[in-house]
């Protein structure tokens, strides 16, 4: 005699239904949607902050600074001169692609590695920082120097000058 399957009775509401499982994978589709489009929207719309350093540079003491001599700051971009009339400075980025220059004692000059351009830097009747050769569109810009309470020398890397403009000490 053949076996006969015996057939449960499903509780009311726990039968599988086809149309309530598209329902509920439609509805979490939409749910999933909804969370990355909010998570988008508020990536968006929070500030975009670019945190930089501080463009003042403490360049210390007036006094560790020769006369005559040029000192290159790497990490902030800038030559500090000492001259006979008193201190200036000079952005060590080449105005022609942004190149970080280098002070070439042997010549008297900063040069750009990149592409030739070069600059004076103690010339007679030449202002410092203007352009002999090469590609660069202007002369290298002159650089705020001022003296804090404390006595260091002080320079704003965003505030450009009028060459000739020194800071006597």
């Amino acid at each position: 005699m053949p076996e006969q399957k015996k057939i449960t009775p499903v509780e009311p509401g726990k039968e599988f239904d086809r149309r309530a499982f598209f329902v509920k994978m439609g509805l979490g589709s939409l749910s999933i949607a909804a969370v990355g489009t909010a998570a988008f929207s508020y990536q968006f719309l929070s500030p975009n902050v670019l945190y930089e350093p501080s463009p003042i540079v403490n360049a210390g003491k007036p006094e560790n600074y020769a006369v005559d001599s040029v000192t290159l700051d790497v990490n902030s971009g800038i030559y500090l001169i000492r001259a006979q009339e008193g201190f200036f400075s000079l952005s060590a980025v080449c105005t022609h692609l942004g190149c970080m220059t280098a002070w070439k004692p042997e010549l008297g000059i900063i040069a750009c590695p990149c592409h030739g351009s070069k600059f004076y830097v103690f010339e007679d009747h030449k202002i410092p920082g203007a352009k002999i050769e090469g590609p660069a569109p202007r002369p290298l810009p002159w650089l705020e120097v001022s003296l804090s309470d404390e006595g260091d020398l002080m320079v704003d890397r965003s505030k450009q000058i009028e060459p000739m403009t020194f800071k006597k000490v």
